[in-house]
């Protein structure tokens, strides 16, 4: 059901004590991978290296981070049964997470979502430190270009995915980009190893 969604362009959103909903907003906030935009501080933040990356190596805990508070618009919706939902897209090499790491090894930031074709479906980011989450996004971008990623989807416009190049687009050209890119073959090695923040400069 969830892959069907994504296909079309649609996504779950919940904030207690509502039920899931199912949403499809216009205008669609989206990232074209060629059009990141990385800040002077930012740019300052990978110079000095002070983060480490890794994929899909602890989904789960991404998610429920994620779940405690997310960036990238209000409430959350992230309960046990979307968890169980996203874990199981997550098995079977369809859901991804990319998680930062401070100089003392701790979880500091991430986001997760949904990758079919050559278009990524951003769900949600999480930042314990400053950066933490833009670092997980640049890292995400520099995995997804080599592979011919058009498009990852923001869902709703935020100032957060703005400053980092974020532009909305109409419900019709949205959905000519999915018709464009859920349906291209792209192998799964690009999950296989992560960049390091030296490798996003």
């Amino acid at each position: 059901r969830l892959i069907r969604a994504y296909r079309r362009g649609i996504f779950p959103w919940y904030e207690a004590p509502q039920p899931v909903m199912w949403w499809t907003p216009d205008p669609r906030s989206i990232l074209l991978p060629h059009s990141l935009h990385i800040s002077r501080s930012l740019r300052k933040t990978l110079q000095r290296n002070a983060f480490k990356l890794s994929v899909d190596q602890c989904f789960a805990t991404v998610v429920k981070h994620c779940a405690e508070t997310r960036e990238d618009g209000p409430g959350t919706w992230i309960g046990d049964d979307m968890l169980r939902a996203y874990s199981g897209l997550h098995q079977q090499g369809i859901a991804h997470s990319i998680e930062v790491y401070d100089v003392d090894e701790q979880l500091v930031g991430g986001l997760y979502g949904i990758a079919l074709g050559q278009a990524f479906f951003g769900e949600s980011m999480f930042s314990l430190k400053s950066d933490a989450s833009k670092v997980a996004l640049v890292a995400l971008v520099h995995m997804l270009k080599p592979a011919g990623f058009q498009l990852i989807d923001c869902q709703v416009e935020s100032d957060h995915m703005n400053s980092l190049g974020a532009v909305n687009v109409g419900r019709v050209d949205f959905e000519r980009l999915l018709v464009q890119t859920v349906d291209v073959n792209v192998g799964s090695d690009i999950w296989s190893l992560p960049p390091t923040c030296g490798e996003l400069l």
